[in-house]
């Protein structure tokens, strides 16, 4: 059965999208069957893997108020071993629609019980806040990964995310796990990228990913051109540092 991740932190530009889809793109590469899930109306991941997000017939949307099955929703073979569920700005109605739904927190995970055993993981880029699409999202997940900005305000909403998260596993979700935080666009030239690696570490020593992934110009460019990082600059540190990222994850199974 496919483990489940979450993808989450309510402060946007962190490098949240670009995580999903290149560790699912690696993950895939690995010979692991992936399934990106697009659970942002900004639809970041859609595009970043070359698809037309306002011409898609079949989203997310869809899944969510019940106008088709997942199965219809599902993009099979964006790349070998990656599909996807795509998303775009029809998706930022949801909330509003499903005011007074009985247990509407639990929709996502019910309808990925009906494909989790095709996959080895599922990957969900959640939006940039804790709405109720972020709740859904780890209410379906076994764990949440947390990329975090090496900036000066990157601790800033940390401590709320992590009580999002346990108030999660206390009402909705006893399994959902912090798999840990990652760091994301590392400047390696300016003590602040350091000084944020070590409070961080401080706070949570258990919970931090031992990669840190690099501020790249490949990383940056490769959403527009729709492509993961493993495809646009295979041979980029950008590339390999988030190989290192699937490899953790995979050890953590």
């Amino acid at each position: 059965m496919g483990r489940v991740i979450s993808i989450a932190n309510q402060k946007g530009g962190v490098g949240k999208s670009t995580t999903a889809i290149n560790l699912s793109a690696c993950l895939a590469e690995k010979g692991r069957k992936v399934l990106l899930v697009d659970s942002d109306p900004q639809g970041n991941t859609t595009t970043g893997l070359g698809q037309e997000k306002n011409q898609i017939e079949n989203t997310i949307y869809d899944i969510y108020i019940g106008n088709e099955s997942i199965q219809q929703c599902i993009m099979k073979n964006i790349y070998d071993n990656l599909d996807l569920i795509p998303a775009n700005v029809n998706f930022s109605a949801a909330e509003i629609e499903l005011i007074g739904i009985e247990n509407k927190e639990f929709i996502l995970r019910n309808e990925l019980d009906y494909v989790k055993n095709d996959y080895d993981y599922i990957i969900i880029d959640c939006p940039p806040s804790l709405s109720l699409l972020t709740v859904n999202a780890m209410a379906a997940s076994d764990t949440v990964i947390v990329p975090i900005q090496c900036e000066y305000y990157a601790l800033e909403g940390l401590s709320q995310l992590i009580h999002t998260v346990n108030l999660v596993k206390d009402r909705l979700n006893a399994d959902l796990d912090l798999e840990g935080v990652v760091f994301t666009m590392y400047d390696s030239r300016t003590n602040l990228s350091q000084q944020v690696v070590d409070n961080v570490k401080e706070n949570l020593p258990n919970n931090i990913f031992e990669v840190i992934i690099p501020r790249s110009i490949r990383l940056a460019e490769a959403p527009s051109y729709g492509q993961p990082i493993t495809v646009y600059d295979a041979k980029s540190t950008g590339a390999e540092s988030y190989r290192k990222l699937a490899d953790e994850v995979i050890k953590k199974k």
